[in-house]
């Protein structure tokens, strides 16, 4: 297992400061959004450039840390069309600059069928399923042109919600570019977290072959709903998705999610120690 961290969930530093903070925590890689990590120049569309992914790949060798997944966590749903536009024209620039940075994925979540990106009975409906794959081949498609792996994230609030969900995306797509990102805490709700073991088994059977990361954090009922936070603060089991990553995906990049800097050490030992243990 190769563990590491969400960057814009540590010490906020110059890029290069927090990269090499990042190898002095102990992590083996990172899970990069550019706008949230990088302020000293743009990350536009346009700035995206041959140039500047090889020195942003240069800095992570540099301090060996890979870039295991490029973030781009935009809505493929949206039913205004310029914005589904824009963002679509987005994931094509992050799937060419994945292509120079030799990042992992370029790792996604999956949408709600609104201009607010917000749960609604609706994103659990087959039209919302049906947008979702029409808008996601494309950018696949593309994916495929630049030797690059496009993987989505089920969460239980957005259409791609459960592991059969996930698994009839990557069916009707039917590319080896497109992958899933196992966050098992994002599978769950209010309404069935305490089948928490059961979930993780299904989704482990139904998309094993296809998990190309995992994420981990940790949960808490309050209040009607899951709060995340850092893995070892809450309920989450974390059993069944170890012994699946030791047993069957020993080198696969697992990054931690919902630490703060003054946690992001007690969730990686906390992880590390349950990993020796499985």
């Amino acid at each position: 297992m190769q563990l590491g961290i969400r960057l814009h969930d540590t010490k906020e530093l110059p890029f290069e400061e927090r990269i090499a903070d990042v190898h002095a925590l102990g992590f083996a890689c990172g899970h990069l959004a550019l706008s949230k990590v990088i302020r000293e120049f743009p990350t536009t569309d346009e700035a995206l450039t041959p140039g500047l992914a090889m020195y942003i790949k240069n800095v992570f060798a540099k301090n060996q840390v890979d870039i295991a997944v490029l973030g781009c966590y935009l809505n493929l749903a949206n039913p205004n069309s310029e914005q589904l536009k824009k963002a679509m024209n987005r994931y094509m620039a992050h799937v060419r600059f994945a292509s120079w940075l030799g990042c992992g994925v370029v790792g996604t979540e999956t949408g709600a069928p609104n201009e607010t990106y917000s749960y609604v009975p609706e994103c659990h409906g087959e039209e919302a399923l049906q947008t979702f794959i029409g808008n996601l081949r494309p950018i696949v498609k593309y994916a495929e042109q630049m030797g690059v792996v496009m993987a989505i994230e089920p969460v239980w609030r957005h259409i791609v919600y459960n592991p059969g969900r996930a698994r009839r995306v990557l069916d009707e797509i039917g590319s080896p570019n497109l992958q899933i990102i196992l966050d098992p805490v994002n599978l769950l709700d209010i309404s069935n977290y305490q089948d928490q073991e059961a979930i993780v088994e299904e989704a482990i059977e139904v998309l094993g072959p296809d998990v190309a990361m995992v994420h981990l954090k940790d949960y808490m009922p309050t209040e009607g709903k899951l709060e995340a936070m850092a893995c070892g603060l809450g309920r989450m089991q974390y059993g069944t998705v170890l012994k699946f990553i030791k047993e069957r995906k020993p080198c696969i990049h697992v990054t931690l999610e919902n630490t703060t800097p003054e946690n992001n050490r007690q969730a990686r030992d906390h992880i590390l120690e349950l990993y020796r243990n499985v």
